[in-house]
């Protein structure tokens, strides 16, 4: 439409100009440095118009070379976003190797590479083809220096799903020597660390880990415990273990598996009495089975005293399976023989466990019956072993 009307209007123009020009055509003269040209002005006017030709066909002729090029280019580049596009529908589909080979032949036509490359190692990672894999990845960090952090947890994350958990590790060391505190990173190292059982280097990045928000609050208290209960348990001497203990939270020393670590801990170190004592205060305030059992275990100068305190607490807690055996196993200490089959035959109807069987057969066999004792070490594997053993043949002496 605006087209027309330009044509239009040059038209009109032309003719009202033709109308005055074939009335009166004008006369040009110019002089210069001795030299006279004389024309019409009708004449004048075409040669101006054809010098704009001109001009106009030379400057086309310039940048036609650069227009080519930003043709290809933009065909170029739409032919590299299919084979992409069809690239990552063959991999999504399970063509990995098909996958793989459209996105290598994108790669070289498209302008940044980068997206491509590292998708091919991932379909080449998913055909099992680790050396390709680790090429695709050397060709990203290659054209993409800039994105060297997008290709190391890229290859991390490879190498972790090959359970190549020492490799991984380096690999993100790597990393953080160009990155520290990289979120993704460090969440990574957490779980490498924590997957390969480094406690200390768990430790050392705890604080950081903290800051994450990466890692969810539920993982992060779960590897803090853990790290916690690996100091308690290799506390080599008490001043170890109570500066393992102080570096516990008030809320996480009410968690069971740290109490757990800490009362052995004064156990292993000959510390019986005050484990005793602790654990006694400790069941005042929060009844719970394990520490009841740990409290049978304890070794305390005064035997007869622990077991009166063991036994108080069964007119409150009578029906506990907990407190029977353990007041059981501090009857065989006292060589209370006869209480502690009492004790421990009510854990067996109520509550039988092999660790209640195992006591059960030590108690028999010291009485004497080694038939019923063997009996008894039978039904205690017997809970533990994949299949249900059969007695044991009697052997008649001739």
């Amino acid at each position: 439409m605006k087209f027309g009307i330009v044509v239009v209007v040059v038209l009109f123009v032309s003719a009202f100009g033709a109308h005055f020009l074939l009335a009166d055509p004008g006369y040009v003269v110019i002089n210069f440095r001795g030299y006279v040209i004389e024309m019409s002005v009708p004449v004048l006017a075409g040669l101006a118009i054809l010098l704009l030709l001109a001009v106009w066909v030379v400057r086309k002729i310039i940048v036609a070379p650069r227009r080519l090029g930003e043709t290809y280019g933009r065909h170029r580049a739409a032919r590299s976003g299919k084979k992409l596009t069809r690239g990552m529908i063959e991999v999504a589909e399970g063509n990995f190797a098909r996958g793989e080979k459209l996105l290598g032949r994108a790669a070289g036509t498209s302008d940044s590479p980068l997206f491509n490359y590292l998708q091919a190692a991932r379909a080449a990672h998913l055909q099992g083809r680790d050396e390709r894999r680790d090429e695709w990845l050397r060709l990203a960090y290659r054209d993409a220096p800039e994105a060297a952090n997008a290709v190391l947890l890229t290859q991390a994350e490879f190498q972790i799903d090959r359970e190549h958990y020492e490799q991984a590790l380096a690999t993100l060391r790597r990393l953080e020597e160009d990155s520290k505190n990289h979120a993704h990173a460090l969440a990574l190292m957490g779980r490498l660390y924590f997957q390969l059982e480094d406690w200390d280097a768990l430790a050392d990045i705890l604080p950081r880990l903290g800051k994450n928000t990466q890692i969810k609050p539920d993982v992060l208290e779960t590897w803090t415990i853990r790290v916690h209960k690996e100091r308690l348990d290799r506390a080599a001497d008490i001043e170890v273990l109570e500066q393992a203990w102080k570096g516990v939270t008030r809320k996480q020393k009410s968690e069971l598996t740290l109490q757990e670590s800490y009362y052995n801990g004064l156990m292993r170190l000959g510390l019986h009495d005050r484990a005793e004592k602790e654990l006694a205060s400790a069941l005042k305030s929060n009844w719970r089975g394990p520490l009841v059992r740990l409290f049978g275990l304890v070794e305390a100068t005064d035997t007869t005293k622990q077991l009166k305190r063991a036994e108080g607490w069964l007119k409150n807690h009578g029906e506990d399976a907990d407190l029977l055996l353990a007041a059981a196993r501090l009857c065989l200490r006292n060589e209370l023989w006869g209480k502690a089959r009492s004790y421990l035959e009510t854990v067996i109807s109520m509550r039988p466990t092999p660790e209640a069987y195992q006591e059960y057969g030590a108690l028999l066999t010291q009485m004497g019956e080694a038939d019923a004792a063997a009996d008894a070490y039978r039904d205690g594997l017997g809970m533990v072993a994949a299949k249900p053993l059969p007695a044991i043949p009697h052997i008649d002496s001739e």
